[in-house]
């Protein structure tokens, strides 16, 4: 029969060793989420073969994590893990949209499908950035096209009906994505306004010219 002392000697092990695997798992995820916002950058950047490596360097350490979860089953299910996910899944959806003209799956990525929507619903502030740099380019095609993916995404996240309700935090990105594609729908009209009125100008100059 064990004595009190070594039964709370091993639980006093038992815990140590929870903290260490703790503690390392925190930075292991901080990692991710840094590879992740590194790698959106890059991708802006149209740095996609950089962009892949951080993604696939985020991804090997998810999979370190989940080998985990037998035996420590509270790190899979903490936050920060759920948080560092969403991050990992917008950097692919991104890059994927950018890429390939396609969104990713859940599957393929292997994440949950919680932490991939969040993720989704983060992409939309990723293609208002896209738009504001094609508008700066003066290529409001561009603007444009960023801008209905925008609403693609924001309506087929709204029209999840129960599963929007579901899907916690995802409400309130969804507010944020619709004030981002309203102003984005402003800055847009407003430079396609501009551009006409520079057009008309131009041929105004021209036929000025002409009678000259």
């Amino acid at each position: 029969m064990s004595s009190l002392r070594n039964i709370l000697k091993e639980i006093g092990e038992e815990l140590q060793e929870k903290d260490k695997v703790h503690e390392k798992t925190m930075k292991d995820v901080r990692k991710i989420g840094v590879s992740s916002k590194q790698a959106i950058l890059l991708i802006h950047q149209k740095r996609f073969k950089e962009a892949e490596k951080l993604i696939e360097r985020a991804r090997k350490i998810i999979s370190e994590i989940k080998e985990l979860s037998t035996d420590y089953p509270e790190v899979i299910y903490s936050g920060s893990f759920s948080a560092a996910r969403q991050e990992f899944s917008e950097a692919n959806i991104f890059l994927k949209s950018i890429k390939e003209s396609r969104f990713v799956t859940p599957d393929e990525i292997n994440v949950p499908s919680v932490d991939y929507v969040l993720g989704l619903a983060d992409v939309i502030g990723e293609y208002r950035r896209l738009a504001l740099d094609a508008l700066r380019e003066g290529n409001g095609k561009k603007g444009e096209q960023c801008l209905q993916t925008m609403d693609e995404i924001y309506i087929e996240l709204t029209a999840l009906d129960e599963a929007y309700m579901l899907v916690p935090g995802l409400r309130r990105k969804c507010d944020v994505a619709r004030k981002l594609i309203e102003i984005t729908r402003g800055d847009i009209t407003q430079e396609v306004r501009r551009s006409m009125l520079e057009k008309h100008l131009e041929r105004f100059e021209r036929q000025a010219k002409r009678k000259k």
